[in-house]
């Protein structure tokens, strides 16, 4: 008898996937915890005890869980106990100093711009003023050469470009003196905060790099079970499947002057009369085909015609309805 195949259970299916990917990386976990032993110490893993929940379908799922163990050399733990002190030392210095950040912070950066302008004045005035001197002799000898007389128009024009030339150079000394002096004043300020801050920030002290990543790591392929049950069902119905086709394509064609009308092979059977000679007469369908048929049932013609019954080679049974009375 042909017949198609059960679809599978998605959820046992999900389960048996979700079982098997945690063999998978319990598998991986494994084959890469391997214990390393080198010149700087060695690390162990050893199972400490396990872990369970209560997965979606409410199993409880157990897993083990695992210790590494770094232990180091004599020389390279001492060389980490000193550089663990020496780091609690810059905290230390750090929270005696946080103290006076506060007090720093608490004042308000101020900046005298008259006292900046007097400072540059002060510094860079002697040579500029002195140069300034030398350019207005040398400016009247040279008019006075040129026959540019003092008083006169000329004369008058060129006495003040010179002096607001000499006015201009003064406000850029102004002007860069102040800017100078703030920013001396701004770094004198920062550099104490600047300097608890990076006591502050100090970096953590690590692990020598060879102790960790030193084992190469292994991958574990998982296995697509889902896949391979939904690859093995559909195998499975196109076999069902071309089946059924063949066995209908022998349904249509003649097979002698032979019909399957085999029970087996029938459903939704309804009786709905019988031939003139009483043999009974049914309404059915063929598994798998929506096509209504009328005929009659090759087991019971069997009983009272067995000459009008013939067995096919796949064991159903067939009719002659020429000699079915």
């Amino acid at each position: 008898m042909v017949s198609t195949p059960k679809a599978p259970d998605p959820v046992a299916t999900a389960q048996a996937q979700a079982g098997m990917n945690r063999d998978t990386a319990r598998d991986q976990q494994m084959l890469n915890m391997n214990n390393q032993v080198n010149p700087w110490g060695s690390v162990n893993y050893n199972q400490t005890g396990t872990n369970s929940y209560v997965d979606s379908q409410g199993k409880t799922i157990t897993l083990p869980q695992f210790t590494q163990t770094t232990t180091l050399t004599p020389q390279q733990q001492a060389i980490f106990d000193k550089s663990q002190a020496a780091q609690g030392n810059l905290a230390g210095i750090a929270q005696d100093q946080s103290a006076k950040m506060r007090d720093l912070l608490n004042t308000p950066f101020q900046f005298n711009n008259s006292d900046a302008e007097k400072w540059a004045y002060d510094l860079a005035s002697p040579r500029i003023l002195a140069q300034q001197g030398q350019n207005e002799t040398d400016l009247r000898s040279k008019l006075i050469n040129s026959g540019i007389r003092p008083g006169t128009a000329a004369w008058n024009s060129e006495m003040t470009r010179l002096t607001n030339s000499n006015s201009d150079q003064m406000n850029q000394l102004a002007l860069t003196g102040r800017q100078q002096a703030f920013s001396e004043a701004l770094a004198q300020r920062n550099q104490p905060i600047n300097e608890i801050t990076a006591l502050m920030s100090g970096s953590q002290v690590s692990n020598p790099a060879q102790m960790s990543g030193a084992t190469p790591q292994t991958g574990v392929g998982g296995v697509d079970y889902t896949g391979l049950v939904n690859q093995k069902y559909q195998s499975e119905l196109q076999q069902s499947n071309a089946s059924m086709g063949g066995l209908f394509g022998l349904l249509s064609a003649p097979f002698s002057m032979l019909k399957f009308s085999d029970e087996r092979l029938k459903e939704d059977i309804e009786r709905i009369g019988e031939t003139d000679e009483g043999t009974p007469l049914y309404r059915y369908r063929y598994k798998g085909d929506p096509t209504p048929q009328i005929g009659v049932m090759a087991q019971e013609v069997a009983e009272d015609q067995p000459e009008a019954v013939a067995s096919h080679p796949s064991g159903y049974l067939m009719v002659d309805y020429e000699r079915v009375h």
